[in-house]
């Protein structure tokens, strides 16, 4: 495969390819799972690149990087669609609603009541998906499995929001393959049509178990820039 860090396009084209191979190995119609293409951390100039080579998908996990590097992009590319898939604190959801497509990491009974109360005052909010976590993982945030049933309600009955997806991080050491599984079984059962699941090592496992989005960053842009610590 193409070194990640020189030619974003050609990158982009070589997953797109996988995941369409993917799709098909899996048994599932073409078109039917989405490349995010992951920009946090890196350079606007890898952006550029990747809005040049035609890709209008991105996912940023930070509030305040989205909000410096797309209302630009934006202006010239208006069909971009921005997912959060970072930790949103309560006290950036008003910018948060501004500012993404799609947020999919609503993870607590609070975010949620912030989430519904933001959504009153403008008539309208992102999509949003309930991020899981699917290993049970203690310092991770998510549902846990258990209890999605509940959240669910939560969100919708009294809340009154509208969910339409699931998310989840596997455990990094852990096979994934049980966790898509898990995750999947559980937006059938609560009626769920969008799963997010798969990054650059895993995405076209999760693409043959059901994925609709996956989200992958380092195969596309290379790695990483570390943030300054003031960040």
């Amino acid at each position: 495969m193409t070194d990640p860090a020189n030619d974003v396009a050609a990158n982009l084209a070589e997953i797109k390819t996988r995941i369409d191979r993917a799709l098909a190995e899996g048994g599932r119609p073409a078109g039917t799972a989405r490349l995010i293409a992951v920009s946090k951390v890196q350079p606007v100039a890898k952006l550029e690149a990747a809005l040049a080579a035609g890709h209008r998908l991105f996912g940023e996990n930070r509030v305040q990087e989205a909000k410096a590097k797309f209302p630009a992009a934006r202006e010239r590319y208006p069909d971009i669609e921005l997912h959060l898939i970072g930790p949103l604190q309560t006290n950036k959801v008003k910018e948060a609603v501004a500012l993404f497509d799609v947020i999919q990491t609503l993870d607590r009974p609070k975010l949620a009541a912030a989430l519904a109360e933001e959504g009153r005052k403008r008539g309208r909010l992102p999509r949003l998906f309930v991020e899981v976590n699917v290993g049970d993982e203690p310092q991770k945030a998510g549902i846990a499995p258990a209890d999605l049933s509940a959240f669910l309600a939560e969100c919708r009955d009294v809340q009154g929001l509208t969910i339409d997806g699931l998310m989840c991080i596997p455990p990094a050491d852990e096979e994934p393959a049980p966790h898509f599984a898990l995750l999947c079984d559980l937006a059938t059962r609560h009626g769920l049509a969008e799963v997010s699941m798969g990054m650059s090592g895993d995405f076209e496992k999760a693409v043959r178990m059901g994925a609709s989005f996956v989200r992958v960053g380092t195969a596309i842009f290379g790695e990483r820039i570390k943030p300054a610590a003031h960040a």
